[in-house]
Parts: C-alpha cells; sequence; structure tokens
C-alpha cells in the first residue's frame, strides 16, 4: 500500500511596510486654512462690523451733503467730493476690523497652542502662512466687495439729487472702489504678517492699528519736513495717493506720492512683515 504524504507549503507572510507619511498638498493646506478661518464666529462677527462700518459712514457722509452745501464755508468744497468717495468713504472704520481679523487669523493659534498641531501637519511652515494669506485676502476682498455694493445702494437716494451718483461706467469710480479694495486687502495682509512676527493678539493689534491709522493722525500735526515727508510713506496716505481726490476730498492725504507709487508703498506695507513673518516661523520653535 502506498501512502500518499500532503507536505503544506507554508507561504511567508508579507513583510510589514514601513509607514509612508502623506505630505499636504498645498491646496489641502488651504481648504484647511479655509475651514479654520470660516468656523470660527469671531470671523462672521468681524466680517459683518466691517460691512456695517463701511455703510454707516457713507451713510452719514451722504445724508450731511445737504449741510455741507447750505454752508458758505464748506458748500465751495463740495464741488472736489466724488459720489464714488462718498460709497466708499467708511474703508478707514472698515480697516480696523480688518486688521483685527488678519492679526487673529495667526495669534488666535498660539495663543491656543493649535499652531504645534498645524506645524507637525505641515513641517516647512512656509505654505501654512502662505495658505493664510490666501484665505484672509480673499475673505477681505469679498466682504469689502459686499460692503461697496451695499453702501452704493443705500446713499443713492441720498446722492442722487446733488448729481454724485457714481457712474458705473467711468475709470474714476473703479479706481476709487478697487483702490479702496486694494489697500484693506494689504492692510489684513500687514496683520497677518505683523502677528506672525509678534506672535501676541494685543501686540499685533496695537502695531497693526498703529501704523496703518493712528501714526497718520498724529504725524499730520508735525511740521518738521522730514516728518512729512515720512508721513506720506505710511499706508494710509499712500493709499490716498491713489485714491487721489483734491485737499477737500474724503482721501486728501498722499498728493506728495505719485499713484503709481502710493500703490507700491501699500504693496511694500503688505508683502515685507509676510516675508518677515515667514522667515521667523521657520526658524522659531512654536
Amino acid at each position: 500500500m502506498t501512502t500518499t504524504v500532503a507536505v503544506a507549503t507554508a507561504v511567508p507572510a508579507h513583510e510589514a511596510r514601513p509607514a509612508v507619511l502623506a505630505r499636504p498638498t498645498f491646496l489641502g493646506i488651504l481648504r484647511g486654512e479655509w475651514i479654520k478661518l470660516l468656523s470660527l464666529r469671531s470671523t462672521w462677527w468681524t466680517l459683518a462690523a466691517t460691512v456695517l462700518l463701511m455703510t454707516g459712514v457713507s451713510l452719514a457722509v451722504a445724508a450731511s451733503l445737504d449741510t455741507v452745501a447750505a454752508d458758505p464755508a464748506t458748500g465751495p468744497g463740495l464741488a472736489a467730493l466724488t459720489g464714488a468717495e462718498v460709497v466708499s468713504g467708511g474703508f478707514q472704520l472698515g480697516m480696523l476690523t480688518i486688521a483685527v481679523l488678519g492679526a487673529l487669523l495667526m495669534t488666535g493659534e498660539f495663543s491656543t497652542g493649535m499652531i504645534r498641531s498645524t506645524l507637525a501637519a505641515v513641517p516647512t511652515r512656509t505654505p501654512v502662512l502662505a495658505a493664510k494669506a490666501i484665505a484672509v485676502a480673499a475673505v477681505t476682498a469679498a466682504v469689502v466687495a459686499l460692503g461697496t455694493a451695499v453702501s452704493y445702494t443705500v446713499t443713492m437716494p441720498l446722492l442722487a439729487p446733488h448729481g454724485m451718483v457714481p457712474a458705473l461706467d467711468e475709470l474714476r469710480t473703479w479706481q476709487v472702489f478697487g483702490g479702496t479694495l486694494y489697500f484693506l486687502v494689504a492692510a489684513a495682509l500687514f496683520s497677518l504678517g505683523v502677528g506672525t512676527l509678534l506672535r501676541s493678539s494685543a501686540g499685533a493689534i496695537t502695531v497693526a492699528l498703529t501704523v496703518l491709522l493712528l501714526l497718520p493722525s498724529f504725524l499730520v500735526f508735525v511740521t518738521l519736513d522730514w516728518v512729512e515727508t515720512a508721513v506720506e510713506y505710511l499706508p494710509l496716505p499712500a493709499s490716498g495717493a491713489f485714491l487721489g481726490g483734491g485737499e477737500d476730498s474724503l482721501s486728501a492725504v498722499g498728493d506728495g506720492l505719485t499713484p503709481a507709487t502710493g500703490l507700491l508703498v501699500v504693496a511694500a506695507y503688505a508683502v515685507v512683515p509676510l516675508v518677515a513673518g515667514a522667515a521667523a516661523l521657520r526658524r522659531r520653535d512654536a
């Protein structure tokens, strides 16, 4: 009798492969920053306040036109004021809330410690700041466009009797509207860069508002030649160089610079703090 013996061949198990950490793509980082920005209740309150401030100031200026026109001392100066400047006249107050939003986008993560998780997921770090910059710029542009549209709508009945309704087919109208949007986006990026450098919400907001708004208001009373020259290169006067309008206009600052120079100066205030912030973010521990 022949006995057949079946020999089982053991199949070696596959060797376990080491886990490979997936590197996040920039689109993934951007999506994450977008979600973080829009999921905060403070973001929506800040954006709503921006629209209300822009609209409220524009409406107040438009409502005062009858009084200004009837005053012999100020009536002639009304001719230098354009309807587009009235509509966008609240951008300086809107800048307050936009600056706070830009600063808190970075300093908020440092204060809560969330920045450690963020940087652990993105070790190169610079894409995090770039994604935050894109997110805050997009949100700022959207809210400024909305604020301008609302201001245009509510002030139109008050501007019409004075023939000051901004014509949407005129270059001057879009120069003012576009310049306002450009400046507020630059203000948000400036605050984001300062927040990245200082890591402190109070410190970043104080520095941002001082440079963006307070310094031009205080230094305008100093009559030294070099101070007057230096003031022209602050963000608010530089924006006035592009917005223009003459000495009686709402944007009667920055007349010492050309419009092109004003644009470049404002761009520098947005770019330089971001570059410095990116360098600091890569060097420092979270």
